[in-house]
């Protein structure tokens, strides 16, 4: 299915938990309500139950030299992830190493055999001729040929990320992997090793970023192997259990500028994770 809205119409895709972390899933249109730059004035014209829907996944899995010792978790983590979650014939994934530089080590396949090669064909160093990790630079190029390409909204779109979110070598910013990804309606997951205890590190609030910015979470990568599959599990009912809103924003000038947004629901929810916002139409 593919839903297409008019330019001065917006289109969000978020999902909801109750205070247990159980996924929503009966939410009605009259029981919402957005608020557009603190404007709250916004008229919802639609809302679509998007449920066991079709996925497109990315998963990336950082090779650089601060990634070494972890490298054999998250590639058992993703091999988890493609043995139990993924569907063959009906999801889409692909599989990319990152460090300086990028590689598609299993570009788009819906056969599990060549996705769970893919994974296990990530090596350290590999994408490192120079040493140093662009991790923005990885999240950018794939939202923007990768998931740029589909207008289909109704696909659950989700980068799964292996990475301690250092970056120190990307030439784009964090904002701008944000804004590409949140143009293509997909979201960033995480999973992250726990820093060295006195070590100081931008990574955990480069990924906080990332992930809050577009609608998903971090996940601790050192933790058990219950624990990562009851976390693969969360992102799984995430990412097949969303909301299509559409409303009208009642001031929305065609000047390319950002809108926050912020959506709110009855009380028996007790979190909506969405994008943070959109950017205007520029013309």
């Amino acid at each position: 299915m593919t839903l297409q809205v008019p330019v001065d119409e917006v289109s969000v895709i978020f999902h909801a938990t109750d205070a247990a972390g159980a996924t929503i899933n009966d939410l009605k249109l009259e029981e919402l309500h957005i608020r557009d730059n603190e404007d709250s004035r916004n008229p919802l014209l639609a809302l679509y139950l998007l449920q066991d829907h079709p996925i497109r996944a990315g998963l990336l899995l950082d090779t650089s030299e601060s990634m070494t010792a972890n490298l054999a978790g998250s590639r058992a983590s993703a091999l988890e992830y493609a043995q139990r979650l993924f569907r063959g014939q009906l999801d889409q994934a692909i599989v990319m190493g990152f460090g300086y530089s990028w590689k598609i080590l299993q570009p788009w396949t819906s056969d599990v055999t060549a996705l769970t090669a893919g994974i296990r064909s990530v090596a350290a160093g590999k994408e490192n001729p120079l040493g140093g990790t662009a991790l923005f630079d990885a999240v950018y190029r794939t939202c923007l040929y990768d998931f740029g390409k589909s207008e289909d909204v109704a696909t659950g779109n989700f980068i799964l990320i292996f990475s301690d979110g250092e970056d120190n070598s990307s030439r784009t910013s964090l904002e701008n992997a944000v804004d590409v990804c949140q143009r293509a309606h997909t979201a960033i997951y995480a999973f992250r090793p726990e820093l060295p205890r006195g070590e100081v590190s931008s990574g955990p609030k480069n990924l906080s970023e990332l992930t809050s910015q577009t609608g998903g979470r971090v996940f601790h990568l050192n933790a058990s192997a219950p624990e990562i599959e009851k976390n693969l599990g969360t992102m799984e009912s995430d990412v097949r259990n969303q909301y299509h809103l559409v409303y009208k924003p009642a001031a929305l000038k065609h000047d390319g500028s950002f809108h926050r947004i912020e959506i709110t629901g009855p009380d028996r929810v007790e979190s909506i994770a969405a994008p943070a916002g959109y950017y205007a139409p520029a013309h």
